[in-house]
């Protein structure tokens, strides 16, 4: 898709006659073309994850609910699918079973309803008792401890937003705040969704991955920002929105290369991370893809609603005493 507003090739000239070298874009592509009809996308999508957390909810993991958890060793390699299929025959509904450190080592998390007097015992003697292993350590998260690290997770989210407000205001202009918080609040809706709509589960890990990716999509919003900020002051013919492509344009080649890599690397994470990775590499898989998203389509789609311009960026002179002494001398 290339560009219907043609970027002058020069700058405005300076005193001497001379003129600024341009700044140069590899791309030209009419982002902000589509800024309208991506808006609205970008509003159902929230509207739907919104809904669909309010009937669904999120299904929660073991940090959250409270639950038992068991790590044992075997005598010889673990067979994890074999393992998943006893529990599953003795009716251990929501048994989670992954490979721990080791081929030897499994750790089993258990619903809060399992968690009886003997459930130890049972579990021992359900996957085959002393003779094939041991318990190495048993931990019980109790319900109230759930309920605890819920709050303090919600906390989390909203004292990062909060210091990007802050940041980006200082930093920037509070247009451009506005609109990283925005893209923000748009990116961890969406994963949010996600994980409500297919059940997936959420612990403690996707909420690592969820603040990893508030600060990866503000990196990638600050970038695209200070670029913008920067062309905004050195050339005066070209209106917002197509300042706002040229910037964007400016720094693709960075946004691709960045947002390419990472996403490389937690697919890989994804792969061969194992079942004790797969919410948080699923969650930053995620992440990846909405944040860069956001940052092109949603943090300057909601600064240019705001009317951004070019004096937004240029300081205000503080009118002193002496201008009003000098001005009163002026004939």
């Amino acid at each position: 898709m290339t560009s219907t507003n043609t970027v002058p090739v020069t700058t405005d000239a300076v005193v001497d006659g001379s003129t600024p070298p341009m700044p140069v874009a590899r791309f030209n592509i009419n982002f902000m073309a589509l800024r309208k009809s991506v808006a609205y996308f970008s509003i159902v999508c929230c509207l739907l994850s919104i809904v669909t957390l309010g009937f669904k909810g999120l299904h929660y993991g073991l940090d959250f609910t409270g639950g038992v958890v068991l790590e044992l060793e075997y005598h010889q390699d673990a067979n994890i699918d074999e393992i998943r299929q006893q529990m599953k025959d003795s009716q251990y509904e929501g048994a989670v079973v992954i490979p721990y450190g080791s081929v030897k080592n499994v750790l089993i998390r258990l619903p809060p309803q399992n968690a009886d007097a003997q459930f130890t015992e049972k579990v021992l003697a359900t996957l085959g008792g002393a003779d094939k292993l041991h318990v190495k350590r048993t931990d019980i998260v109790g319900a109230q401890v759930g309920d605890d690290l819920k709050g303090q997770a919600i906390l989390a989210v909203v004292i990062a937003m909060f210091a990007v407000l802050i940041y980006v205001t200082v930093r920037f202009e509070k247009k451009f705040a506005t609109g990283a918080v925005v893209g923000l609040l748009h990116d961890v809706l969406v994963i949010l969704g996600l994980f409500s709509f297919f059940g997936w589960d959420f612990d403690l890990t996707v909420l690592a991955a969820i603040l990893a990716i508030i600060g990866y999509s503000l990196n990638d919003s600050i970038v695209v920002a200070d670029r913008i900020r920067e062309n905004f002051r050195k050339m005066r013919h070209l209106n917002a929105e197509q300042m706002v492509d040229f910037s964007i344009n400016q720094t693709l080649d960075r946004t691709i290369l960045t947002s390419l890599t990472v996403w490389l690397v937690v697919l890989a994470l994804y792969l061969v991370g194992g079942e004790a990775l797969r919410g948080f590499s699923l969650a930053l898989l995620i992440g990846v893809f909405v944040g860069t998203y956001s940052s092109i389509y949603v943090a300057t789609n909601v600064a240019l609603t705001m009317n951004v311009t070019r004096e937004d960026f240029i300081p205000t002179r503080v009118e002193t005493e002496a201008d009003h002494d000098l001005s009163a001398d002026m004939p």
